[in-house]
């Protein structure tokens, strides 16, 4: 399918791995510029070159360096056509035991940092009456997931955000979504898995032998909750 964007520039942030991987590859194969963001300088290099796009090194969780992150695209590839907001999945947490350090950091990761690169990104998008948003964020939006409390607040608030800005303008040629993907098998839910088979495990069996290694469950990669 020809969708249309060949030549157009996207900025995929946390794209080493994961569904931000597949989403540049995806957006690299319609013949758009990626823009690789991560935070390991040799998966950023091996990524970009990939993908025939460019690596820019960036801590999603560092709102100095977030701030820096479009110019930086801009001055290497132009101005930002397609803006992918993906983002590190945070700690697990429960919604009783989160302190007000917990509820500031989840929201300054999953909402705060895509404000600003919406930001500094939509002015050139509204200037020539075009522009894509798009969002990678959880299942947890429509309905909380347990003891993922953080990811719960700060991707709900930027779900809200992102509503609210579409209905501002759509009309200007920009359009704002946000996927809401259910379990995907990648290297966090695995491990998220692999330490809720752990946490279950009794402590020995009736022998006084201890049980084998616990097992993760397997996981249909195509089936597949994103946390």
């Amino acid at each position: 399918m020809d969708l249309g964007i060949q030549g157009r520039t996207a900025l995929v942030c946390a794209s080493t791995s994961g569904l931000g991987y597949a989403v540049a590859a995806a957006l690299a194969a319609e013949g758009v510029r990626v823009a690789i963001t991560g935070r390991r300088a040799d998966m950023v290099e091996q990524r970009a070159a990939e993908l025939d796009g460019a690596g820019f090194v960036t801590d999603l969780t560092d709102l100095t360096a977030v701030a820096e992150l479009v110019p930086r695209v801009e001055q290497a590839l132009g101005v930002v056509d397609i803006l992918v907001l993906n983002s590190p999945g945070p700690p697990h947490s429960t919604a009783e035991t989160m302190s007000d350090e917990d509820f500031t950091a989840a929201i300054d990761t999953l909402a705060r940092a895509q404000r600003q690169l919406i930001a500094a990104a939509l002015p050139a998008m509204l200037a020539r009456n075009w522009g894509r948003i798009l969002a990678v964020g959880s299942s947890g939006v429509v309905e909380p997931l347990a003891n993922l409390a953080a990811s719960n607040v700060g991707r709900a608030a930027l779900a809200a955000y992102l509503k609210t800005l579409s209905a501002e303008v759509a009309s200007r040629g920009v359009t704002c979504n946000m996927l809401l993907p259910g379990r995907i098998a990648t290297d966090r839910v695995q491990l998220t898995d692999r330490r809720r088979a752990e946490q279950s495990r009794p402590p020995a069996c009736c022998s006084g032998l201890p049980y084998p290694p616990a097992q993760p469950p397997r996981l249909n990669p195509c089936s597949a909750t994103r946390r």
